[in-house]
């Protein structure tokens, strides 16, 4: 099994708490890492899994195993009896694993039954430190992170990707509550690929699928619930300059992108115009998951003005603003490194990052020329 970061993460709350819930997408390893903790398992979308749940629940109680619940959305009841479980004896921790992969509907229940009761922890699909292999690093943006989706075995990929989100737009996201037809939602995921790393325009988006703005935010509330897109809010700075106040939005695994676009193998991608924003797509979501996985507490934005001074990510971490802005290519020049700084100047960022795929990383932890992995150890060490 692939050693994951979150494993050490989920062991400290349930140390800490009485229970954990485990967010991420599907497949992206969440029952793995569960079942690597031991306990009690069901997966509450197996009918047979929810009757076996209702029929040991005294004896679980009782008991001091684990008690996992997978896909825990499918058995809402459930959320009320972990709640009176843990109330029964509050100084007990480490009862229940309570894994999701939809986190609005999830999230409802927690705040109604859970609140104040268990810690959230957020998995991503593989993150680039948590390969060993060369090889499968090398992959790892084509074909993204999920462990079954070709990064691990290539034939896999993008037929993988295919089959998996035809079966969230034709059976997963109607099932949470998403109130549109699958047709729709397909032309929506592919609206977004086009639009990867651009300012959100709701308007356009609905105008191009017959749907009002408000219809379209509802629609990408969901896709963002799901795990599949992210909305990178923008940074609000008191500054002289008339700020870009609007999200951008990026898919959350680059190998679904590359997919739907039909980006077949890494020369494909690399022809492609668009390869830079999928560039710094991946590199966004893999800076964030390595925070996620170490339980960092962090705010990220992007950042731009009217007259195009940007940064691809700002982070907020302590007592840290942390400027990064993310370029493709593996030969960056001293004016890039300068554009940086004075963007960096206007937010007051007490630490800037260039970070590209250069093999040697120049500057030091405040201020450096770096690639990913640099970056990475950079930002691990300023996490408690």
């Amino acid at each position: 099994m692939i050693a994951r970061t979150a494993l050490e993460l989920v062991r400290a709350r349930l140390a800490d708490t009485p229970a954990v819930a485990l967010l991420g997408p599907r497949q992206c390893g969440k029952t793995t890492l569960a079942r690597a903790l031991g306990g009690a398992y069901f997966d509450l979308e197996l009918e047979v899994d929810r009757l076996r749940a209702d029929l040991e629940w005294e004896a679980l109680v009782r008991g001091t195993p684990l008690v996992i619940l997978d896909e825990a959305q499918a058995w809402p009841e459930g959320f009320a009896r972990v709640r009176a479980a843990i109330d029964e004896d509050r100084r007990r921790m480490g009862r229940f694993l309570i894994l999701g992969s939809v986190a609005p509907s999830l999230m409802v229940q927690v705040s109604e039954s859970l609140a104040g009761r268990l810690a959230l922890v957020e998995l991503t699909p593989l993150l680039a430190h948590e390969l060993d292999a060369a090889a499968a690093r090398r992959r790892l943006w084509l074909c993204g992170g999920f462990p079954d989706g070709g990064v691990l075995t290539p034939r896999a990929f993008p037929r993988w990707q295919r089959d998996y989100l035809t079966l969230l737009t034709q059976r997963d996201l109607p099932t949470w509550g998403l109130p549109s037809r699958p047709q729709t939602t397909d032309r929506l995921l592919r609206m977004l690929a086009a639009l990867h790393g651009q300012l959100w325009n709701a308007s356009q988006v609905g105008q191009s699928l017959g749907l009002s703005y408000h219809t379209v935010n509802t629609y990408l509330d969901y896709l963002a619930g799901a795990f599949l897109i992210r909305r990178l809010p923008p940074y609000q700075a008191n500054i002289r300059k008339r700020l870009v106040r609007t999200p951008r939005v990026y898919w959350r695994d680059s190998g679904l992108l590359h997919a739907i676009l039909n980006v077949p193998d890494e020369a494909g991608l690399l022809a492609q115009p668009w390869v830079g924003a999928s560039w710094e797509g991946f590199m966004i979501e893999q800076v964030i998951g390595q925070l996620l996985s170490r339980g960092a507490p962090f705010d990220a934005f992007h950042f731009r003005t009217s007259d195009q001074y940007e940064l691809d990510l700002v982070l907020e971490l302590g007592r840290e603003r942390v400027a990064i802005e993310i370029k493709l290519t593996s030969a960056p020049a001293p004016a890039d490194m300068d554009r940086l700084n004075r963007t960096a100047d206007l937010i007051g960022a007490t630490r800037r990052y260039l970070v590209t795929r250069t093999t040697r990383p120049s500057g030091d932890d405040r201020r450096a020329s770096c690639n990913l992995e640099s970056l990475v150890d950079t930002l691990n060490a300023l996490v408690p």
